[in-house]
């Protein structure tokens, strides 16, 4: 072979399929690097890695990426303290949808000139000797990578190479940070923008399951729903069963007791861990029939107004601008027992806020809002509220 075949062709004269599937496979094995270890394990520590892994996962983002642990971790544990205000690093709520994803590497390298906010966001992080003299150095490891290509494909693989380069900002900074906060469905109201981009999580890992992880931060599994798919989390559980990982947390475990029908301190404690799902069931089992009855009789004028009322009377209150506080002062205005469920709705979410204090008053005050939702009058209400006291803690179920 000639020099110049082998700088056309390279070493490995793939046909144009295998030059794809392996540009799939890298660039695969690049966002399972980003989401189990950077994400996952790094940033919320939901897992456990062995420490073989956690070399692997480094030595692959230098080469790929040009990442910094303590950079991306820093960056992402800020952005969950921060979301949605002007020190979140990369909010398209505030910087705007356009800045975000297509300016995304730019909001990331401006975050990393802070250096107090690195040290305070990036603790724990790896500081040994290859992340001092060997993984800082961005540009040695794409540069390596690009040696590598061509080596390997000739010219090609120049373009596989600008694919790896762009794969992360284009999905990552993106997708997630950017269209994850903008568009897509919720299971949660969680207090940030964060949408679910597609229920199946394959092409970014899991990462498009968005809402369900601000909702879940914690969770190793980044899905909820039974139609719902997280890659990455499929991942972890092939990594623990050959010992290489161990899951932490899959979020809030609490259980039902059939037949308990007292509010105790052990249902508070359970209702509070698990409260966006409760709140999720609300919004499902009385708000969303309530607004359809009121439909059902409406005439056309009003049925206009009430049409998906249920989403915009179960908003996280922070998302509500002026139109949708307009609209929900109209719909309240429509019927006495939506105004009821909705007053309920804004009470239970006081009874979470009080989470950090006395456990009795929030105990007392959940047992006074069972009470006015059993005198209510209204079925969906009544029983909702003796699903509450079903709840339990696992170790006190099984005690």
């Amino acid at each position: 072979m000639s020099i110049l075949d082998w700088l056309i062709h390279g070493t490995w004269q793939l046909s144009t399929l295998g030059l794809v599937v392996f540009t799939l496979v890298v660039t695969h094995i690049t966002i399972v690097s980003v989401t189990v270890y950077l994400h996952r394990y790094s940033a919320h520590r939901s897992l456990g890695l062995h420490p073989a892994l956690q070399h692997f996962f480094r030595g692959w983002l230098w080469l790929t990426t040009g990442m910094v642990t303590k950079e991306w971790t820093a960056i992402h544990r800020k952005h969950h303290a921060k979301c949605e205000t002007e020190d979140d690093p990369h909010s398209p709520v505030v910087k705007g949808i356009g800045e975000i994803f297509w300016r995304g590497v730019e909001s990331y390298k401006d975050a990393v000139d802070d250096k107090p906010m690195l040290d305070r966001y990036g603790a724990g992080c790896p500081d040994d000797w290859l992340e001092r003299n060997v993984y800082t150095n961005n540009s040695c490891g794409i540069s390596l990578l690009f040696v590598i290509n061509v080596g390997l494909f000739g010219a090609i693989g120049i373009t596989i190479w600008a694919i790896q380069m762009i794969w992360i900002p284009v999905f990552a900074a993106g997708v997630v940070n950017g269209i994850g906060h903008w568009w897509g469905y919720r299971n949660f109201e969680c207090p940030d923008a964060a949408r679910n981009v597609v229920p199946w999580g394959i092409l970014i890992g899991g990462e498009e399951l968005h809402n369900n992880h601000h909702t879940y931060p914690n969770s190793a599994k980044l899905s909820v729903k039974p139609f719902e798919f997280d890659l990455g989390y499929a991942w972890i559980r092939l990594f623990a069963m050959l010992g290489l990982a161990r899951v932490r947390s899959t979020g809030p475990v609490v259980e039902r007791v059939p037949g308990k029908s007292i509010l105790d301190t052990e249902a508070a404690w359970a209702l509070l861990n698990d409260r966006f799902c409760v709140m999720a069931r609300y919004a499902e089992e009385v708000v969303a029939p309530a607004v359809e009855a009121e439909y059902r009789k409406a005439d056309m004028a009003t049925r206009k107004l009430l049409k998906r009322g249920n989403k915009v009377l179960c908003k996280e209150e922070s998302l509500i601008d002026e139109k949708a506080r307009i609209r929900i002062g109209e719909l309240l205005a429509q019927s006495a027992e939506i105004r009821l469920i909705y007053e309920l709705r804004i009470r239970l979410q006081e009874v979470w806020a009080k989470r950090g204090g006395n456990m009795d008053e929030v105990l007392d005050e959940l047992r006074e809002w069972c009470r006015q939702a059993e005198e209510s009058g209204m079925h969906s209400l009544h029983d909702f509220a003796e699903t509450l006291k079903s709840y339990a803690m696992p170790q006190a179920a099984h005690a």
